[in-house]
Formats: structure tokens, sequence, C-alpha cells
């Protein structure tokens, strides 16, 4: 578990977007704990000890499982968009192995994140890109094409023809991605 500071105060102004009340959470943790933290609750840390953490991953007061009425997978959700605006690489384990959690919006996000810190994420993407939701093949796409391989491009190439119009064009702009940036003809 990350070290814990005193406890935060609460976000000056819950209704701001993740960017801006995770900006609010540095006032008070190192990039570094703050990184740390939102690992913890991705791997699966007890929400009630990061309650003073939720508010200002999920923009909610006392958001913490499950007093709240919240579905189990939500802070491991919040921990890894956290992970999009605060980072360290000791985070970068906890973001691998989200990309297999049981709940597809917590690999989903894990997948944002891969895409954003160029993880290897490239065979679980390639798992993802046949997930049955066309927004979890739309990231995985992403993701391929920010971090896939060789290995990767045929999986890409596959949802050019996918039924969903998001999910081709994501598929497209990965492949030209994959091409330039693997210097592929």
């Amino acid at each position: 578990m990350a070290p814990r500071s005193s406890a935060l105060p609460p976000p000056p102004d819950l209704k701001a977007p993740p960017r801006e009340l995770v900006a609010a959470l540095r006032a008070h943790l190192t990039e570094t704990e703050a990184a740390g933290r939102c690992a913890d609750l991705l791997t699966g840390a007890d929400p009630a000890e990061h309650a003073d953490l939720l508010p200002y991953l999920a923009g909610r007061p006392g958001a913490a499982y499950p007093s709240d009425g919240w579905a189990e997978h939500w802070p491991r959700v919040w921990g890894a968009r956290g992970l999009l605006y605060v980072w360290d690489d000791s985070a970068t384990g906890a973001v691998l192995a989200g990309l297999r959690d049981e709940s597809w919006r917590v690999a989903e996000m894990c997948l944002k994140v891969c895409t954003l810190r160029d993880l290897p994420a490239g065979d679980d993407a390639t798992r993802l890109a046949g997930h049955e939701l066309p927004r979890v093949r739309a990231v995985a796409a992403r993701a391929l094409g920010a971090a896939g391989d060789v290995e990767h491009v045929s999986a890409v190439e596959d949802l050019l023809d996918d039924d969903s119009e998001e999910v081709r064009r994501a598929a497209h702009r990965a492949l030209e991605r994959m091409r330039t940036r693997l210097d592929l003809v």
C-alpha cells in the first residue's frame, strides 16, 4: 500500500472535471503518493481506507463502496482514471493487471492509461479487441496503435470490418499509427 499522508481535505469543487479534481489533489500529495494511492484502489484496496481520496477521483462526497451504493468495481475504475492525470512508473503493474479485471469498465480505463503512458498492453489489448462492447474494442484499437507490435497488426486489421463505425475509425487510425511507428509498408 502507498504511504498515507494525513487525511485529505475535501476537494474545493466536486463538480469540477476529473483533471481539475486530480490537480487539486496534487496540492496535498506528491505525484508519487497520488499515483500510489490510485494504484492501490485499482488493485482492490479497501475503498474505505481511501475515503478521503475518492471524492478527488469520483467527484462525489463520501464515494466509498459499499456504503454509498456504488458497485464494487467503481473504486477500481476511479483509481485507474486517476492514473490518467498522475503517474509513477510503480503503477505500471497495477494497470497491466487491470487489463484482466473482471469488469469491462476497469479494463477499458486501464487500456486508456496504457495508451497514454505507452505501456506494453499488446497481448491484452488484442484480447480486448474481441470484446462484445464496441467502446471497449475501440479503446483496444487505440492501445494497439500506441503500443502494439508487429504481431498485433492483424488484430487491428480485423477491426477494420467491425460492425461499429467508432471501432472502424479507431482501427484505421491505429493501423496508420502502427505503420508509421513500426515502419511497416
